[in-house]
C-alpha cells in the first residue's frame, strides 16, 4: 500500500512540475514583433536621439546651450504659442464635428453599405494632407480660385489673403482633422452596447438621464484622448503650412524651416534641432495623456 501511496505522489509531483518547467521555457512570440521593433528604432527613436543630443552641440561638435536658449526668443515663443492655438482650435472643431458626424454613422447598420462609404471616406480623406490639400485649397479659395472668383461675380469682395495667416490654417487643418476624429471616435461608440439604453428606460430614465449619466461619462474618456491625438496630429503637421505659407514662420515647423533653409544667417542647423526639441516635448506630453485616456477609456468600455 505504502509503494502504491508512493508512485501516486511521485506521479502527482511530476505532473506539478510540468507547468512550472513549461512556465520557464522561454517564449519566442516576441519574435513577430522584431521587425516592427527595427523599424521603429531605426526610423523614430534614432533620428529622436540623434536631435536630442545634437541640439546641445555646435555645427563643430562643441557643447552649447545657446541652441536651447534660442527658445525663449519672442519670435519661438510666438511661433510656439500659434502651434498651440493652431493645433488646439482646430482640435477641439474637429472633434466636435467628427464626432457628430460618427454618431450619425454608429446609429446606422454595422453592417450596412452608408456605413462602409462613410468610413472608407473618412479613412481617404485623413490622409489627404500635405502639399495636394494645400492646392486644392489654394485652387478653390486663393486670390484666383474658383469659389473665390464666383463668390465676387456675385457681388463679394473676397481676396484669398486669409489662407495665409493662421485663421487660415485653422480651416485647412479642420479639413483634415474632421474625418480623422471618425476614425478615432467610432469606435469608442460601438462600445456602447444597446442594452444599456434598454435598461435605463426599463427603469423609467428618459434620454437624457441616458445620455447625462450612462453614455457621456463612458464617452468622456475616449472623446478627450481623441482629442490629444488630433492635436499631435496638427503639432506636428508640416507640408500643408509650408505649401500654403512660403514666406516666414508663424508656427514652429515653419521656423524649423527658415532656421534649415535659410540663406542670411549660416549654421542654424543645430538651432533646428534645439526647435524640434520643444515639439518632442509638446508632443511627448500630449500623447502621454492620450495613453492615460485611452487606458481609463479601455477599462470602461471592454
Amino acid at each position: 500500500m505504502s509503494s502504491v501511496t508512493e508512485n501516486v505522489a511521485a506521479a502527482g509531483s511530476f505532473a506539478g512540475d510540468q507547468p512550472s518547467r513549461a512556465g520557464r521555457r522561454l517564449s519566442l512570440s516576441w519574435l513577430g514583433a522584431v521587425p516592427f521593433l527595427g523599424y521603429v528604432g531605426l526610423f523614430l527613436l534614432l533620428p529622436t536621439g540623434i536631435v536630442i543630443f545634437q541640439a546641445f552641440f555646435t555645427p563643430d561638435g562643441q557643447p552649447t546651450l545657446a541652441n536651447v536658449n534660442a527658445l525663449t526668443s519672442s519670435i519661438v515663443i510666438d511661433a510656439f504659442v500659434n502651434s498651440i492655438v493652431l493645433s488646439a482650435v482646430s482640435a477641439v472643431v474637429g472633434a466636435v464635428l467628427g464626432a457628430l458626424l460618427a454618431y450619425m454613422i454608429a446609429s446606422g447598420p454595422p453592417d450596412g453599405t452608408t456605413r462602409r462609404l462613410w468610413t472608407a471616406a473618412a479613412g481617404v480623406l485623413a490622409q489627404f494632407g500635405g502639399v495636394t490639400l494645400a492646392f486644392a485649397f489654394l485652387a478653390a479659395f486663393s486670390q484666383v480660385g474658383l469659389v473665390t472668383l464666383a463668390l465676387n461675380n456675385l457681388g463679394a469682395n473676397l481676396t484669398g489673403s486669409w489662407l495665409g495667416n493662421l485663421t487660415g490654417l485653422i480651416v485647412v487643418y479642420t479639413y483634415f482633422q474632421i474625418p480623422l476624429m471618425v476614425l478615432v471616435f467610432l469606435p469608442a461608440l460601438d462600445g456602447i452596447r444597446p442594452q444599456w439604453r434598454e435598461a435605463a428606460e426599463s427603469l423609467g430614465g428618459t434620454n437624457w438621464q441616458y445620455w447625462r449619466h450612462v453614455a457621456l461619462p463612458l464617452l468622456t474618456a475616449p472623446f478627450m484622448g481623441a482629442v490629444l491625438l488630433l492635436f499631435a496630429n496638427a503639432f506636428a503637421a508640416y507640408a500643408t503650412a509650408a505649401a500654403l505659407i512660403s514666406q516666414g514662420g508663424i508656427i514652429i515647423p515653419l521656423q524649423i524651416r527658415s532656421a534649415i533653409t535659410s540663406e542670411t544667417v549660416a549654421g542654424q542647423e543645430n538651432v533646428a534641432k534645439a526647435l524640434a526639441l520643444g515639439m518632442i516635448i509638446v508632443i511627448a506630453v500630449a500623447m502621454t495623456l492620450y495613453a492615460m485616456m485611452q487606458r481609463r477609456s479601455a477599462r470602461w468600455l471592454r
